[in-house]
């Protein structure tokens, strides 16, 4: 299903979605990379080939995801998939005791507007362009995965906007699947467990020892061509619906 197939995929200069673009343009989609203009988005298009596109995407913005639709439908006349990976992460407690300091209010609307909001916006706009599509020998018309985080179930201390961002996701994947339903618009979501990419880079290794030590097999960090190779499946299962998917090796992280 990926060949010939045109794809959306947001914050794909990087870790998972790079990873889910190189799998989709090497499949033969035709790829919308959607990342911020200081990304390196056009070096990762220029490297992949004909295939991929990059549009400089903040997924905030109604205009800038507009205009990376517009580019989809001037250069394709559709959009088949949408693949929702951008999103940004950083750790604060509610109450900083030692310093006398709240957790920034600011900080917390930033997680939220990035990962939940961007999502939604993502969505919503993307949707209207899909549900112009011919529908297939299943009645579909598109497909949209979203990306959470196991974070989104049980997270850490630390992590209360970020967790909050990602249960967000969760929450919103049943009744939008519902809501796109009747235009044979699939929405799954993906929530990963611990994964090798910069965002894990930058935490201690300590820390990332002792999460790896939680979990039960395998017992390591998953690959981001792991994460692609189940979007891919999603895509191509015309069953997969309204439903999240753990991608976790069945960890559990504790406090």
């Amino acid at each position: 299903m990926l060949k010939n197939a045109v794809s959306l995929i947001t914050g794909g200069s990087s870790g998972l979605g790079f990873a889910t673009v190189e799998r989709f343009a090497r499949a033969g989609c035709r790829v919308i990379l959607a990342d911020l203009p200081s990304s390196n988005g056009e070096k990762v298009a220029s490297d992949l080939g004909d295939n991929v596109t990059f549009v400089p995407t903040d997924v905030s913005s109604e205009h800038d995801v507009t205009n990376a639709l517009e580019e989809a439908k001037n250069r394709f006349n559709r959009l088949d998939i949408v693949v929702n990976c951008a999103g940004i992460a950083f750790p604060e407690k509610v109450y900083d005791f030692k310093n006398g300091r709240p957790h920034s209010l600011k900080s917390f609307q930033a997680l939220l507007n990035i990962n939940t909001v961007g999502t939604f916006n993502v969505i919503r706009l993307a949707a209207g362009l899909m549900g112009k599509n011919a529908p297939d020998g299943n009645g579909q018309r598109g497909v949209i995965v979203n990306t959470a985080s196991v974070l989104g179930y049980d997270a850490q201390t630390g992590l209360t906007a970020y967790s909050a961002s990602k249960a967000a996701i969760i929450g919103m994947t049943l009744p939008i699947a519902r809501d796109l339903s009747g235009q044979g618009i699939r929405v799954v979501t993906i929530a990963p467990g611990l994964f090798e990419t910069k965002m894990t880079g930058e935490l201690p290794k300590e820390a990332v020892k002792m999460l790896i030590s939680t979990i039960p097999f395998p017992k390591r960090a998953g690959h981001p061509n792991e994460f692609a190779k189940l979007v891919q499946d999603v895509v191509e299962n015309p069953m997969l619906n309204g439903e999240v998917i753990r991608l976790d090796a069945a960890a559990r992280f504790n406090i």
